[in-house]
């Protein structure tokens, strides 16, 4: 039998495992921010990129209710610093809500590894794919648009990564159980170690040659881009489009 033929579910992270994290976050901040000092410039006078990172920092610390949430953080964040600056509450829900949209325009200009759009589909014509993602890319805006059977984030399953809500509700969502689910993500203990705590198989994506940390057990698979992926689970080149529904 090969390796993905008894699988129902595959769980897929999305930043750093699907495109690059870092750059479009810079982007999409340095966006946010050019928003707010044209229409805000008072918050600017007062606060550079990194300390409204800071504060949302601390937000986060103070806020635990909402930290799993990074759009409801950076919401709070805003609206708290411009209400500081004498803003109605009108005002500053306004200002804040522009510069949030101004933010995820740009969050969602996101640049996929050339890997991964064609064993995406190969992947999706054999069972239910899941993005599972502590962050807050709208898939549905990125050229990943229509790759995944449901796209879940940490704001809608209540906590985010290592927690199993996550994995949870997509498991729930796609009637698998954990031996018919397969993790894949970039990072060891987040992806990896939590999925695998559920009883998960996880495959770590490696894209940097990074070192796997000492203090966990090595992960169940290592690659370096999803083609491996699709080699190491003898995926056929060319799956229907119509297999039937995956036995229970």
């Amino acid at each position: 039998m090969s390796a993905w033929q008894h699988l129902r579910l595959i769980t897929i992270d999305l930043d750093d495992t699907l495109w690059p994290c870092a750059p479009v976050i810079q982007a999409a901040e340095a966006a946010h921010y050019a928003w707010l000092a044209a229409r805000a410039p008072q918050l600017a006078d007062r606060h550079s990129l990194d300390s409204l990172r800071s504060h949302r920092r601390a937000l986060m610390r103070a806020r635990p209710d909402i930290a799993h949430d990074v759009t409801a953080v950076r919401n709070a964040a805003l609206m708290a610093l411009l209400l500081e600056l004498d803003y109605s509450e009108q005002q500053a829900h306004e200002l804040a809500q522009g510069a949030l949209l101004a933010f995820r325009k740009v969050r969602n200009q996101v640049q996929p590894y050339a890997d991964v759009a064609p064993v995406l589909t190969r992947l999706r014509r054999h069972c239910r794919l899941v993005a599972v993602t502590n962050g807050n890319a709208e898939v549905q805006h990125t050229p990943l648009r229509g790759a995944f059977d449901r796209c879940l984030t940490a704001a809608e399953a209540g906590a985010a990564k290592p927690s199993p809500a996550l994995f949870e509700l997509a498991m729930d969502w796609a009637e698998a159980t954990p031996a018919q689910t397969l993790h894949i993500g970039d990072d060891p203990a987040l992806d990896v170690e939590a999925a695998r705590l559920l009883g998960i198989a996880a495959v770590w994506v490696n894209r940097s040659a990074q070192s796997w940390p000492s203090e966990l057990e090595p992960p169940l698979y290592e690659i370096a881009d999803l083609h491996a992926l699709a080699h190491w689970l003898n995926l056929p080149d060319n799956l229907p489009d119509n297999l039937p529904e995956l036995a229970e």
